[in-house]
């Protein structure tokens, strides 16, 4: 088995290697591009969450208590997660843990970074995950385009940049091609848009702007519910 990804709308990715499963931001009821329930998805060993949004939290506490799954947050929004129903032992360090913080788990190491994004608790946060084979993925959250993105593409090889460019309350084509430059990413899947009215209702606009502005990352078309396989970029077997 490689490692694979697929998209289930909005934030939500859900990441498998033959170790370890992993979902963020697992947005499954209430959300409208999602082809299955979070009870039909794959049972995830982590569950991370960017941020205390609804349409980022989600089925995060229904999956953890389902499946016995570790939660991952900032501290802070971990305790609100734990006071919603996720026993203090599921919780990674029992409190979360914080930007620029690691943890390892089943051989995939976790760092979370700063997100620029409002949030019910804690902090908006997003999350660098570096597979056992060494593939990186960045996912950026819920956030506008920040001058330190260029740091963490220093500091690490991103292999793939899951990155909002719906607008409105993240950040747009244009924003999200630059991120895409600053990051040195390989390959972007583009997330947050769609999903609601307000939001973009296609990637257009940020092919268009991401062969101007970094025309050495590959652009990964993807519809909620599609499967990839990492690093080939092909459909996952049915």
């Amino acid at each position: 088995m490689s490692a694979s990804i697929t998209w289930h709308g909005h934030a939500n990715f859900q990441i498998f290697t033959p170790e370890c499963s992993v979902i963020i931001d697992p947005f499954f009821l209430g959300n409208p591009s999602a082809v299955v329930n979070w009870n039909a998805a794959p049972a995830p060993d982590v569950v991370l969450v960017t941020h205390l949004h609804g349409d980022h939290v989600g089925d995060a506490v229904s999956l953890c208590v389902q499946h016995k799954s570790l939660l991952g947050a900032v501290v802070g929004a971990a305790d609100k997660i734990k006071a919603a129903g996720v026993p203090e032992e599921q919780i990674i360090n029992g409190i979360g843990f914080n930007i620029g913080g690691t943890v390892t788990v089943k051989g995939v190491n976790i760092t979370m970074t700063e997100a620029f994004h409002t949030t019910d608790a804690g902090v908006p946060t997003g999350f660098i995950i570096t597979l056992p084979d060494g593939f990186t993925i960045y996912h950026a959250g819920d956030t506008g385009i920040f001058a330190t993105m260029a740091v963490w593409g220093e500091l690490y090889p991103i292999d793939l940049a899951l990155l909002p460019v719906g607008g409105v309350f993240t950040m747009d084509a244009r924003q999200g091609a630059l991120a895409a430059k600053m990051l040195r990413a390989k390959a972007v899947i583009p997330m947050h848009w769609g999903t609601f009215p307000v939001l973009a209702q296609d990637t257009r606009a940020f092919q268009a702007e991401l062969a101007k502005t970094a025309p050495g990352c590959r652009f990964v078309d993807m519809k909620p519910g599609d499967c990839v396989s990492l690093p080939q970029y092909a459909p996952c077997a049915r």
